[in-house]
């Protein structure tokens, strides 16, 4: 029986260009049960040892998620997919 990770890297990019990185103890099955109810919430709330942020999810552009949530599927999810971005593309 393999091992599931207990806890999950969320990185939050704002309309800013602020960002923001929370590790959550959930493991990544955990997560992605909760992630489309979380994102239409106005206000995500992370409890840390030494203070409470607080984020208006309005103004969150981009959600980036480790491990990856390999386990959605539907309209709108493209599985197998690769970043190409202006940095690497002349890499291949």
């Amino acid at each position: 029986m393999q091992s599931q990770d207990s806890s999950i890297q969320v990185n939050f990019l704002f309309r800013d260009g602020h960002a923001e990185s929370f590790k959550l103890p959930i493991s990544s099955q955990e997560f992605q049960q909760q992630l489309e109810t979380l994102l239409a919430k106005p206000w995500l709330i992370f409890h840390l040892r030494d203070q409470t942020v607080v984020i208006n999810t309005a103004q969150i552009m981009k959600v980036e998620i480790k491990p990856p949530l390999s386990q959605l599927e539907g309209e709108g999810i493209f599985a197998n997919s690769e970043r190409v971005t202006a940095l690497n593309r002349g890499s291949r």
